[in-house]
């Protein structure tokens, strides 16, 4: 039995080091590099307003520096660096700098379903293993390497705009990128810039 626990939890921990090495390949200091993307970027009502197309992807966020004020006198001390909203696209060679808008770019191979929708989820439990604290430690080691998910894209005033699905999904919040999201979908990168979202299992839609 002690073996068999062995196994399992080295297999968990292969898997999850996996999960981390796929999404540390479609990164490069917390930028995204090198990669072909179609990037969709949206107004705050869910209207496209452009679709832009790269086979060679460098994102980066600007660093600026903000004044600082001592609280009680309100006088200057001095400043720091600080990440602005702005992010700056070099795309094949040439620049985009943007800001505010919502902004969604998906590798090549990924193909977003623009007619999903999910309106009412009903569940209920059937087993030991939907109690809090068992989901709560599965569902932690599933999301290590990927799991079975549909994440919903909306606008920043929550008008839906794509939804990707996977059986191998991960997300996380990348360093050095402003109101970023970062997912794998199967392998394949998402990143989602000032956009609202919901990530769901898959299962929990089915029922």
């Amino acid at each position: 039995m002690k073996k068999t626990s062995l196994i399992l939890a080295f297999a968990a921990i292969m898997l999850a080091s996996c999960g981390s090495i796929q999404q540390t390949a479609h990164d490069f200091n917390g930028r995204i590099f090198g990669n072909t993307y179609t990037i969709d970027t949206f107004d705050n009502y869910g209207n496209k307003v452009l679709t832009t197309h790269g086979e060679k992807i460098d994102i980066s966020g600007n660093v600026v520096q903000e004044e600082t004020y001592d609280s009680n006198s309100d006088q200057s001390t001095g400043y720091v660096n600080t990440l602005s909203s702005v992010i700056t696209m070099t795309i094949d060679g040439h620049q985009m700098l943007t800001c505010g808008d919502t902004t969604i770019f998906y590798e090549d191979g990924l193909v977003p379903d623009v007619h999903f929708a999910v309106e009412t989820i009903e569940s209920q439990s059937d087993s030991i293993l939907d109690s809090p604290s068992i989901a709560g430690l599965v569902n932690s080691v599933k999301n290590k390497f990927g799991k079975p998910m549909v994440v919903i894209v909306k606008s920043q005033t929550g008008v839906p705009i794509y939804a990707f699905s996977g059986k191998r999904v991960t997300w996380e919040i990348p360093t050095g990128l402003p109101k970023f999201t970062k997912l794998m979908v199967d392998g394949k990168a998402l990143y989602l810039h000032r956009a609202n979202f919901q990530i769901i299992d898959i299962e929990l839609i089915e029922g």
